[in-house]
């Protein structure tokens, strides 16, 4: 049976050259990274080798890059850092952000005052509206804005951001686990003080990121107990998954402008199929106003919004019904509660990456026609 994967926003396909050098890492370089001996200082070369090779695709420095098991711990460490900092007197994010950043901001609002930003009708931020809130502010502000969002593709404008929270003095986080690979990404030019990173969504092994920390900012560890990556993350290290990172960084960014074009050219056509044999169907964020690898579809009542997701997985499209992370919920997620769109309609997400294929549109475009013909639908 055929099957494609349109679910990359989800996790995506090992590059198999990253199973090569994950392969030869846990065969060959088995030491400890913090033991003294010979296999030790063979394990912590390859580890600060790798950090190296992350530091300079993003221009930064080593020191400013710290592995963590996820985006989700980064998130986690950064956010819960601000209710034990002298420094940060609030948080400010928005109403739809990844659950580790939406949760854990409800949870540390019982400790320090937390505010939800106001967005475009897109889901954006509303950066007019950021900077007046800003200049009033009287205390020490972290933002935390996600790059591109994980279930409709939002961007946003994280360089205008960035220059209004250092104009008044806030401090920046950016959830940029969606972009990471997929958007040429240089923090000389993009002056966020904290971003987070997970690798498999670039091609990497799962169980794997890390935080990205602008000098002179520092954190406490979330996980005690060691003194690895310089006291900002106990617990040994992962060295064979960091290695496949950064060998998946290197090749998700080699020729990231040329992948980029492609991936818009994917979705440009899946886009106009779709809506030529479905009229009635929509999209919730614009091509231009959204990631390149994530096309948020709007099905109409017609459907039966219910057993969509079933039925293209039974014919061999996999696809999502919004995050990963919150899979198995029965009710609309924080995220596309945002949008108030009608309870009938269907919200797909279909992301891709650039191991597609425009054969692989024509096929998932043609099972969609089967479930629309097998529900009496014209198309």
């Amino acid at each position: 049976m055929t099957r494609v994967f349109f679910d990359n926003a989800a996790t995506t396909p090992i590059h198999p050259e990253v199973v090569q050098v994950m392969t030869k890492s846990l065969s060959e370089t088995f030491g400890n990274p913090s033991s003294s001996h010979s296999f030790g200082r063979d394990a912590k070369g390859q580890l600060e080798e790798s950090r190296r090779t992350i530091a300079k695709l993003l221009g930064a420095k080593p020191s400013e890059i710290f592995f963590t098991s996820c985006g989700t711990e980064s998130n986690n460490t950064i956010l819960r850092n601000s209710i034990k900092s002298d420094q940060i007197s609030e948080v400010w994010t928005t109403p739809i952000e990844h659950p580790s950043i939406y949760q854990t901001s409800n949870q540390i609002g019982e400790v320090i005052p937390v505010r939800f930003l106001e967005l475009n009708p897109n889901g954006s931020v509303d950066i007019d509206k950021l900077e007046y809130e800003l200049a009033k502010a009287a205390k020490k502000v972290l933002v935390s804005v996600m790059h591109a969002n994980n279930e409709v593709g939002v961007l946003n404008d994280l360089k205008a951001i960035s220059e209004i929270c250092h104009k008044h003095g806030a401090l920046l986080h950016s959830d940029m686990v969606q972009t990471m690979g997929h958007l040429p990404i240089n923090f000389q030019e993009l002056k966020v003080d904290f971003a987070s990173a997970s690798a498999h969504k670039f091609h990497g092994p799962k169980g794997v990121g890390f935080m990205y920390i602008r000098q002179p900012n520092q954190i406490n560890s979330l996980i005690t107990g060691g003194s690895q990556e310089r006291g900002y993350r106990s617990g040994t290290e992962n060295l064979a998954s960091i290695a496949g990172m950064a060998k998946a960084f290197e090749l998700a960014t080699k020729n990231v402008d040329e992948d980029i074009i492609y991936l818009n050219k994917l979705r440009t056509t899946f886009m106009t199929k779709l809506k030529s044999s479905f009229p009635s169907i929509n999209f919730l964020t614009k091509l231009d106003e959204s990631l390149c690898t994530i096309v948020s579809t709007i099905f109409p009542p017609e459907f039966d919004s219910e057993m969509l997701l079933f039925q293209l997985d039974m014919k061999g499209v996999a696809c999502s019904g919004g995050s990963a992370c919150s899979s198995g919920a029965a009710k609309a997620s924080h995220v596309l509660a945002h949008f108030k769109l009608p309870e009938a309609c269907k919200v797909v997400r279909f992301s891709f990456s650039k191991f597609n294929t425009e054969q692989e549109i024509d096929f998932c475009i043609e099972r969609i026609k089967e479930i629309a013909n097998e529900r009496g639908q014209n198309c």
